[in-house]
């Protein structure tokens, strides 16, 4: 492994909280991160709500449920789907996102986008979080905003356009290739200044079933560049697919491979079921 992560000690600190403003949000114990869709054709049916007021009532419903943190997304990056253009992406979440903002002061709020001006005119609207499954390797000026704002970000790793992503997905070593790209995408982000990052390995994206198992066996080999790590996992095809049942019928699938998460270091659970999230940490965390 190269030097970011064996030299992690001598030149960055381990973050311990995540920081917004004047928020604070501490790592002491495993998050869970509500999914809300705006995109009318994410591959889960349940997580769709178009309609500003029905995101609202879901996210209401999260935030009891315990979620502590909301990730809203309007484009799906499913498999095959269309692309939609910047001006429809923004058109989708500014609503959204004023609502939740206004209703939710103090919830720290996550907006999963890979365009760099999308970020800027969410993050001025109040999103706490930048949440990009490219890494900022799909905008080149994403990690200078990112670095402007000083917000966290989720440095996910994709391989391939997602709209052929999962076509034979290839690896000699899936898990030292992504350790490879976050070793490289991590100096950048702190060459520029960012310092808070999170990492996620990118289930599903470009990885066959046997890849998502090998990076959820060994996830603990992450844990050595001392930056949380996110998993999402929830109702994947990793889930639906081994157990050859729906999306719509995943959610003990989805508990089991969380729980499996948790024991190998995961401390940023992405869900679309956050009561089902909160009770797998609590049992965890009594072992």
């Amino acid at each position: 492994m190269s030097d970011i992560s064996e030299g992690k000690n001598k030149e960055f600190s381990s973050i311990k909280e995540l920081k917004s403003g004047s928020k604070l949000l501490p790592l002491d114990k495993p998050l869970v991160m509500g999914i809300l869709n705006i995109s009318p054709d994410s591959f889960y049916e349940g997580s769709r709500f178009p309609e500003a007021e029905d995101l609202l009532k879901k996210a209401e419903l999260m935030i009891e449920e315990g979620a502590d943190i909301l990730d809203i997304g309007a484009v799906s990056t499913r498999p095959f789907a269309e692309e939609v253009s910047e001006q429809e992406e923004l058109e989708r979440l500014l609503p959204s996102l004023k609502k939740l903002r206004k209703e939710f002061p103090d919830l720290f709020i996550s907006v999963d986008t890979w365009r760099s001006d999308i970020a800027k005119i969410v993050i001025e609207e109040g999103a706490d979080i930048i949440n990009d499954i490219s890494g900022g390797c799909f905008d080149k000026k994403m990690a200078e905003t990112i670095a402007h704002y000083k917000k966290p970000f989720v440095l996910m790793h994709t391989k391939g356009d997602p709209k052929i992503m999962q076509v034979a997905p290839s690896y000699k070593d899936v898990n030292q290739e992504i350790i490879a790209f976050f070793n490289k995408r991590i100096k950048y982000f702190y060459d520029l200044g960012v310092d808070q990052l999170i990492l996620d390995p990118g289930f599903g994206f470009g990885k066959s079933l046997d890849h998502n198992y090998e990076i959820i066996k060994n996830l603990k080999q992450y844990q050595t560049f001392g930056l949380p790590l996110l998993a999402g996992v929830s109702r994947k095809s990793m889930v639906y697919k081994v157990l050859d049942i729906t999306p719509s019928d995943a959610l003990n699938g989805t508990t089991v491979l969380n729980t499996i998460a948790l024991l190998n270091g995961a401390n940023i659970l992405r869900v679309h079921d956050v009561k089902a999230a909160k009770e797998a940490i609590k049992i965890v965390s009594r072992i």
